[in-house]
C-alpha cells in the first residue's frame, strides 16, 4: 500500500475531489491513487493490464479494479456533465492478459444501452479500439487531474538508469571460470526451461520449443523465440545472477527487440505483431513496476529453473 498512500498525499484538502472521488472507503482511496496512473498511461498512449496497474497501486488482488475503475468512470461523467463536454472513459486502458481487453464494466460506459458482454468479441475490439483512441488523443488529462485535485504520478530512476547506462558488462557475462566472457550457467539452465515451457509466458504447452540464440537484422541474439502464427515473441531472461541494473537493462531491451521484430515483420510484407518479454528468476524490484508499466513491458518473474 505504499504506492497508494504516497500518491494519496497529493490531495489537497478541500480540493474539488471532494465532489468527483469523494469518500474514505478504501475503493475510493484507490480510485484516487490509480488515476494519475492511468493519466500517466493515456498520454504514453499504453495499455496497462489489471495485474500491473493492482501491484503499482499496491492492492494484493486485481480483482478488486472493477470497483476502482467504475468509480473512476462515474467521476468523470460526472465531470464531463459539468464541463459540458465528453471525457473519453480512460479506463479502458486497463485490459485483461488473457484477451487483451477491458473488463465487461467498461461495456456501461463505451455502449450504454448494449450489453457488451454479450457483442461478438471482433465487436468488442472494434468498440474498445475506437474508445482507446480517443483516450489517447484526449489533451485535457492534466485539466481533469487538476480539477479533481490530484498531482501526475511521477517516477524517479535516475539513479539506477545512471548505473545501467555506465555499466559495461552483464552479470550473466561474467564470473569464475569465464574470464569476463562467455555465458553464466544460470543464464543457459533459465533460458533452456524457458524455451522448453512456453507456457511460462502465455503460449500454449503444446507449442513448439522457442528457438535459442536467435539473431535479428539490428545484431542483437534472442536468448528465446517464439512464433505463433502471426505473432513473434522475443523472450530476454535474467537469472538470479543479476542485479537491479541489469534488470532495468533487459526491460529496455525487451522495448528494443519488439520494435525491432515488428520493423522486420513490416519489411517482409505482414502483419505486425511482436512481443518483448522479460523473464525473471528473481521478482521483479517493485520500484520498477512504474518503469514497466509506462512502455508496456510484459513481465514474468519468480520462474526457476526445474522448479
Amino acid at each position: 500500500m505504499i504506492m497508494a498512500k504516497t500518491t494519496l498525499q497529493m490531495v489537497s484538502s478541500g480540493s474539488p475531489a471532494a465532489q468527483y472521488l469523494a469518500g474514505d472507503e478504501l475503493f475510493q482511496q484507490r480510485a484516487r491513487a490509480a488515476l494519475p496512473l492511468l493519466v500517466r498511461q493515456a498520454m504514453q498512449s499504453t495499455t496497462v493490464f489489471y495485474s500491473d496497474l493492482a501491484a503499482e497501486v499496491g492492492m494484493p488482488n486485481e480483482r478488486n479494479l472493477n470497483y476502482v475503475l467504475g468509480y473512476i468512470g462515474d467521476a468523470l461523467e460526472s465531470l464531463s456533465k459539468d464541463w459540458k463536454e465528453s471525457i473519453p472513459p480512460i479506463q479502458c486502458l486497463v485490459i485483461n492478459k488473457r484477451d487483451r481487453l477491458p473488463g465487461e464494466g467498461i461495456g456501461w460506459f463505451i455502449t450504454k444501452k448494449e450489453d457488451f458482454r454479450k457483442l461478438p468479441r471482433k465487436e468488442q475490439r472494434r468498440l474498445v479500439k475506437l474508445e482507446l483512441e480517443k483516450v489517447f488523443a484526449y489533451s485535457k488529462w492534466m485539466s481533469v487531474l487538476q480539477a479533481l485535485g490530484l498531482a501526475p504520478a511521477k517516477n524517479d530512476y535516475s539513479q539506477i538508469a545512471a548505473k545501467a547506462k555506465s555499466s559495461d558488462a552483464t552479470p550473466e557475462l561474467r564470473g569464475a571460470g569465464f574470464g569476463g566472457g562467455g555465458e553464466s550457467p544460470e543464464h543457459k539452465a533459465l533460458k533452456e526451461f524457458v524455451a522448453k515451457h512456453p507456457q511460462i509466458v502465455g503460449l500454449p504447452a503444446s507449442l513448439s520449443p522457442g528457438k535459442m540464440e536467435k539473431p535479428l537484422l539490428s545484431g542483437d541474439v534472442l536468448d528465446v523465440f517464439f512464433s505463433q502464427g502471426q505473432d513473434h515473441i522475443a523472450v530476454e531472461v535474467k537469472s538470479a545472477r543479476s542485479g537491479e541494473t541489469d534488470i532495468l537493462r533487459g526491460m529496455f531491451q525487451c522495448v528494443k527487440y519488439r520494435a525491432v521484430l515488428e520493423a522486420q515483420q513490416a519489411v517482409d510484407g505482414v502483419a505486425q505483431s511482436a512481443r518483448g518479454i522479460l523473464v525473471l528468476e528473481t521478482k521483479l524490484p517493485p520500484k520498477f513496476q512504474a518503469i514497466k508499466n509506462i512502455p508496456g513491458i510484459e513481465c514474468v518473474d519468480g520462474v526457476t529453473p526445474n522448479g
